[in-house]
């Protein structure tokens, strides 16, 4: 007998795994509609109440009473997440500038990025790089929202790179990795 083809066990592997989320979102949803709570959930899952919302749950707009859309749009989310804020890390202010909404051009001074660069430092110690793991990318109401894994002297924290409807920098922030 031949031995299996490994690219061949990957996919049926990766097949198993699409399988998978869709009976996990189906018994969710089913739990959800029997009564169960979202922190029940979250503790089977191992997560908090609210990381299973955001994974499962189907929130309604209270502006419209439809379900809100988490279809990501801006295919280049992460990728522009994580050039901004290499240039607002190393200082590269006019670069990132050229990407921030009016709100957060006129906000985002020199000044308070040194103020909050200070507090993490305070807090953390010295930036050393990208932490492991990729970009992750959501939509959140009408904001892409991208964390991005940082590594620190003293531990890891996560940047957040919020996008409006128009891919503009609409929020930035250095948080703890836990932070929903």
């Amino acid at each position: 007998m031949a031995p299996p083809s490994y690219l061949d066990l990957v996919r049926r592997a990766q097949d198993v795994d699409v399988l998978a989320e869709q009976v996990l979102k189906l018994c969710v949803q089913q739990s959800r509609d029997a009564g169960h709570t979202w922190q029940e959930i979250g503790d089977l899952l191992g997560v908090t109440r609210q990381a299973a919302f955001q994974r499962f749950g189907k929130p309604i707009d209270p502006r419209t009473g439809e379900p809100m859309d988490k279809t990501v749009r801006m295919t280049d989310a992460a990728e522009r997440a994580v050039q901004i804020a290499t240039d607002v890390l190393e200082g590269r202010m006019d670069e990132a500038r050229q990407s921030f909404n009016t709100e957060v051009l006129a906000a985002f001074t020199d000044e308070v990025r040194g103020d909050g660069l200070a507090t993490v430092a305070g807090l953390v110690g010295a930036f050393e790089g990208f932490g492991e793991g990729e970009p992750f990318v959501r939509r959140i109401g009408d904001y892409t929202v991208v964390d991005i894994p940082l590594r620190y002297e003293a531990g890891p924290m996560k940047a957040r790179v919020a996008f409006d409807t128009d891919e503009r920098v609409a929020g930035l922030f250095i948080l703890a990795p836990e932070t929903p």
